[in-house]
């Protein structure tokens, strides 16, 4: 059956213009480092030197390099007393330079020997090895990962400044496995993720679990079609504004964008396809004015075939990374398995026709 659709189609830019219009970046908070992960940093602590000693980097003894020439398994050098055994992470002891296996000291008789030669520095981690005085733990702006954290941890800080918008999500009846899909996506983008499900699919039950909805960005799942049982947007005209519904957009023309007050909402189709390929055109761009995230990286090959598309609609392609060139997965209409299998989506402007085989373009990444 052909999906019906809102009698005009809002270009895609337009749509986007219009709900990035005025919107500012949140004000910053703190957060413990367990729950800073994913999220914006919105500015980096410069972190004191690590380790702040010579510490050993192994278990051995610790003696200094110069008082070893020569020593060897044939030519043992006596010590007139018995080194100093220090474990890994222990800080070095004054004057001493290298630390050596405990197989290079024999100290069975009552003369301990050394039967190998050390260099200064080995089997020893330096001060500032890992990080030297005032580097920034990540950068502003940018994605806080595992290695951020590490270097916080290290350095002793226990909070980072992020920003993290909060996602409120509304639930249409029906859409739930899509709902589950946009909240698993969003949380790994870092943001904040509630929900609530409107109690019917009529536009007086979603209305009211809008009315619910506190966030940075607001967005509901299912009802925004033009069918009699789609009222989401009938729901958000109520409530709020309607910007735009129905746009030049493939997969996710029936979506629609508006505003609660200054909040943006977007309302995504039903469908798991249809909803995410307007998160990533739409949602993303919000998330990333929200958290005043640097532009996101993308990743350019040349394309391994073709990609046709119809002048006046952007569509979204999905691609898979095969020996070094993009292979198009699925273009406009997206099968799961396309989604399952994809390793970045393309965004093709509804001034384009496609690309030809060979074209270098660039790429989402699907997961950073």
């Amino acid at each position: 059956m052909t999906q019906r659709l809102p009698p005009s189609l809002t270009p895609l830019d337009a749509a986007l213009a219009a709900l990035l219009d005025g919107l500012e970046p949140i004000a910053p908070i703190e957060l413990p480092l367990a729950e800073a992960a994913g999220c914006i940093a919105a500015a980096t602590p410069l972190l004191t030197t690590y380790p702040p000693r010579d510490v050993a980097a192994a278990d051995g003894w610790a003696l200094s390099a110069n008082d070893l020439v020569g020593a060897s398994s044939y030519s043992p050098l006596p010590l007139a007393k018995a080194p100093h055994w220090v474990e890994a992470g222990d800080a070095m002891p004054q004057g001493r330079d290298c630390v050596l296996d405990a197989d290079a000291v024999d100290a069975s008789g009552p003369l301990v020997q050394v039967l190998a030669e050390g260099l200064p520095g080995q089997g020893v981690r330096r001060a500032g090895r890992d990080v030297t005085e005032r580097t920034s733990a990540g950068a502003e702006g940018a994605p806080i990962g595992a290695v951020d954290l590490l270097l916080a941890r290290v350095a002793g800080v226990d909070r980072l400044s992020v920003r993290r918008p909060r996602l409120r999500i509304v639930n249409v009846p029906g859409a739930t496995v899509t709902m589950h899909m946009i909240a698993d996506v969003a949380r790994a983008a870092g943001l904040h993720v509630s929900s609530h499900e409107a109690r019917a699919r009529d536009d007086a039950s979603i209305g009211d679990a809008l009315d619910a909805s506190v966030g940075d960005l607001v967005v509901t799942i299912g009802g925004s079609g033009v069918g009699r049982r789609d009222a989401a947007v009938a729901a958000l005209a109520q409530r709020g504004n309607v910007i735009a519904h129905g746009l030049a957009l493939q997969p996710g023309r029936t979506a629609a964008v508006g505003r609660l007050g200054r909040v943006p909402v977007v309302a995504l189709p039903g469908a798991p396809d249809q909803a995410l390929a307007a998160w990533l055109a739409l949602g993303l761009p919000i998330i990333d004015r929200l958290s005043a995230r640097q532009p996101r990286r993308s990743v350019t090959l040349p394309l391994a075939r073709k990609i046709a598309s119809s002048v006046g609609v952007a569509e979204l392609a999905l691609l898979a990374d095969e020996q070094g060139a993009w292979m198009p997965l699925a273009v406009g209409e997206w099968p799961l398995r396309a989604i399952a299998g994809a390793d970045a989506w393309l965004l093709i402007p509804g001034s384009s026709e496609g690309f030809a085989a060979g074209t270098p373009v660039d790429a989402y990444l699907m997961r950073e």
